[in-house]
């Protein structure tokens, strides 16, 4: 059975859950298919200000539903799966929202990908975080190979893309792959507030984050200075940056509009 998706709501906070505990939450087309209307859903309800992803069971992800991948007859079924994964990845990296990672267990292969694709990643010191692809034969096709380097030194990524090595949660968080770490009874709570505190903030400064950072990573360093002014200026005239100015000059703490 293939893992679903399961969404709530908690004030501002959206809780979306890899429900496949079974199988170790793997990842196959119709749940990336899912997840990425399940992101779109939510984009779509203004009271929602961040989300979490998070896995049931043992695991946030051990990887692509490898039984569906055995089942393909050809390069182009396998290429048509990438092709969707991604798509449903790219999802989550354009969205307005701030999307969060909460790493239990194993995040492997695709799952290691879909937390790549998120903006921030909470773990537990004992999680193991891969690629091990390379022990299949093949090399990781969900953005695996273009968003670890950019996350990690180039020299331990490449590394973990040709031996398949798997760190451990604690080494993530030293090589900067993970945010912040936390205790596997408390992971949820800590990435619950890192989502409440991106909910009680101006909503438009993760979103423009996101977009300035996208539209600035291949750009040179003046040209992408040229793009912070203008993000920048352009909030600064927003309510929200009237009212963030305002509270600091008055001494008070701001309040920020909805999204």
């Amino acid at each position: 059975m293939a893992t679903r998706i399961a969404t709530r709501v908690a004030d501002a906070v959206a809780w979306v859950e890899l429900d496949g505990a079974d199988r170790l939450n793997a990842i196959g087309t119709q749940t990336y298919t899912d997840l990425a209307d399940a992101l779109r859903t939510l984009e779509s309800q203004r009271s929602v200000r961040a989300v979490v992803i998070h896995g049931a069971g043992r695991a946030f992800c051990a990887g692509a539903d490898i039984e569906e991948i055995q089942a393909f007859g050809s390069r182009d079924d396998f290429a048509d799966f990438l092709h969707g994964f991604t798509d449903a990845l790219d999802v989550l990296v354009a969205s307005p929202l701030p999307v969060i990672a909460a790493i239990h267990g194993s995040a492997l292969g695709g799952g290691l990908e879909l937390a790549m694709a998120c903006d921030l990643r909470v773990a537990t010191p004992e999680a193991r975080l891969g690629l091990p692809e390379a022990k299949l034969g093949v090399l990781p096709g969900g953005g695996g190979t273009q968003r670890l380097p950019r996350l990690i030194p180039v020299g331990v990524a490449t590394e973990m893309l040709m031996l398949g090595t798997v760190i451990d949660g604690e080494r993530a968080h030293s090589l900067g792959l993970v945010n912040r770490l936390s205790g596997a009874g408390t992971l949820l709570e800590t990435a619950g507030a890192i989502g409440e505190q991106l909910a009680t903030g101006a909503a438009q400064v993760a979103s423009t984050t996101k977009s300035l950072l996208l539209r600035t990573a291949n750009v040179s360093t003046s040209d992408g200075v040229e793009h912070e002014r203008d993000a920048v200026a352009d909030l600064f005239a927003t309510p929200d940056g009237r009212e963030g100015f305002g509270a600091f000059t008055e001494r008070r703490a701001p309040t920020f509009g909805a999204r």
